[in-house]
């Protein structure tokens, strides 16, 4: 074994968890175990890690379904065993979508669109992904790799501990249960599956062969499409199935950040990846790893450098034509120095957006023998996304456009065509020039900060990628107060208290705290293989062979 890029690993830190991390030459890490599975039949039918993404994305979308569906939107980083490419699957505004069309129906002084309903729908991105990534990458037919997922919703499935929970918790939304064709696809017999039970989605299961037998034609301009367009129409919703028909992911070229001799990537606006470079490129300006992982001034250091990142995405992100300024700009060395400058060791504190330089989410990786290594994620925001289900097809839509802002000065304004903010961000980790791990931590805006609080543990300190994984984690909340995970030790709670961080601890892990999916490079992976690492605050898996 050549073992190199073991020796990053030195940490013997560990934290409460019953998972341990996979070591293989083939590997799958999902969210929930039968998605792995899924992926991991690919593998073994002589498919690559593309084909094994597709087929465990596929299959989350009938598995857990509290998290993302057949109408979600995607991102993908991938290695194809020369270089890196990015896809950008988000979905885009119906041609109708102003500022004037929201505040029309829903009053002059409306901010955003709707959270729930037909109103909060963009058009989906995740089918089209995994025919876009299957017609570049994949290796077996799109049909074969979309059947677990056909066999899964047609069969059912036991639904297990996470999922269920949240299903029960989403039940008592009524705001999400009154819309359209929710109740009938996820309330069966009137109220969410108990755990255990089998749940069964024929409907998914019509709709995923038609996409299969059209390689997604029929979810953009074929008979899924039409059916959309109906569904809107009758419900209020302004999608039409010109704005279907006139959808296409993009490839992107990822944008990169380097620290401690690695090089992070992340997808570029309109997602929040870049929030993750930022903070990183502040942090380089500290030595992290001469100080005690697990210390307040420690931590404190990385939520400083979190709030700084957030201030300015949060005025500047959104998607790239709409911008005041370039992301190069937001990456600018000068500035991320001037920026790690604002950062006091001794105190917290509020920070607005600096003076630039001119000029409910599922996540999975994937790697194979021959070095493909893939970065995935997709989501229907915010748990079960907009309500929308379409009758007879089970395609349960994302609510996207809930980002989108109303003030028509800001950079995410809505527009006709145009990408909303996005939350979710596949990450990506490579050394001079070399692939090293496919990554990523989902969980709304928790998913910067898991990327940060993750990679800093791996390349400061030396923590291998479960334990990193376990470790407690923090969550900077929009207004700049910090939430903390449970089983964050109490005198590093009363430190950040001490330095002025207004706090509050938050015991159920799933719903705050992100979980993430890493797979690390050994060396050459026909010989060495990975390591792989599931996060215990889902149901998920790593598998491998």
């Amino acid at each position: 074994m050549s073992g190199a890029a073991m020796q990053v690993f030195g940490s013997h830190a560990t934290y409460p968890s019953t998972r341990l991390p996979l070591f293989a030459r083939n590997v799958v890490a999902t969210s929930q175990p039968l998605a792995a599975q899924a992926g991991l039949r690919m593998l073994l039918a002589g498919g690559n890690a593309v084909d094994a993404a597709i087929a465990s994305a596929a299959a989350l979308t009938i598995l857990e379904p509290v998290s993302n569906g057949l109408g979600s939107d995607a991102f993908c980083i991938l290695w194809d065993g020369r270089q890196l490419h990015g896809l950008n699957a988000s979905g885009t505004a119906p041609a109708a979508w102003t500022p004037a069309y929201f505040q029309r129906k829903y009053g002059m002084d409306a901010r955003q669109p709707p959270k729930r309903g037909w109103d909060s729908v963009t058009v989906p991105g995740a089918v089209a992904a995994w025919a876009a990534l299957s017609a570049r990458f994949g290796k077996l037919p799109f049909a074969d790799v979309l059947q677990p997922a056909i066999d899964y919703a047609e069969r059912g499935c036991a639904v297990p501990v996470v999922v269920q929970r949240k299903w029960a918790a989403a039940a008592g939304d009524a705001e999400l249960t009154r819309q359209p064709g929710f109740a009938a696809a996820f309330l069966p017999g009137g109220q969410a599956p108990a755990l255990g039970e089998v749940f069964r989605f024929p409907a998914a299961a019509r709709a995923l062969r038609a996409i299969a037998a059209t390689r997604g034609e029929a979810f953009y301009r074929g008979e899924i499409a039409a059916a959309l367009a109906a569904h809107a129409r009758e419900h209020g919703g302004a999608m039409t199935e010109a704005d279907l028909a006139g959808y296409a992911p993009q490839w992107v070229q990822p944008l990169e950040q380097d620290y401690r001799g690695h090089t992070l990537h992340e997808i570029p606006p309109n997602g929040q990846g870049i929030a993750a470079l930022m903070a990183l490129g502040m942090l380089r300006r500290f030595e992290l790893g001469s100080l005690k992982v697990d210390a307040a001034a420690t931590q404190h250091l990385m939520i400083e450098a979190m709030k700084l990142a957030f201030a300015d995405i949060y005025r500047h992100v959104a998607e790239p034509g709409a911008m005041a300024c370039a992301p190069e700009h937001l990456l600018d060395p000068d500035y991320l120095a001037e920026r790690a400058r604002c950062i006091d060791p001794s105190r917290a504190q509020d920070f607005g957006p600096g003076a630039l330089p001119r000029g409910g989410t599922v996540y999975l990786s994937t790697a194979d023998a021959d070095g493909m290594m893939v970065s995935f994620i997709q989501s229907n925001y915010m748990g079960f996304g907009s309500g929308v289900v379409l009758p007879d097809w089970g395609v349960s839509l994302q609510n996207r456009g809930h980002a989108f802002s109303l003030d028509a000065a800001h950079a995410n304004v809505a527009a006709p065509g145009k990408r909303p903010f996005h939350t979710i961000i596949p990450a990506f980790l490579t050394r001079a020039g070399q692939p090293l791990m496919a990554f990523g931590v989902m969980g709304a805006h928790m998913q910067p900060q898991g990327h940060v609080q993750t990679l800093a543990r791996m390349l400061d300190w030396g923590q291998n990628p479960q334990t990193a994984c376990d470790a407690p984690r923090w969550l900077v909340n929009h207004d700049g107060s910090l939430s903390l995970e449970a089983s964050l030790d109490a005198a590093v709670a009363q430190g950040l208290a001490a330095l002025g961080h207004r706090l509050t601890t938050i015991r159920d892990s799933y719903q705050d705290f992100g979980a993430g999916q890493f797979i690390w490079r050994l060396g050459d992976p026909a010989v060495d293989g990975y390591v792989a690492a599931s996060d215990p605050r889902r149901d998920g898996q790593a598998v491998g062979f």
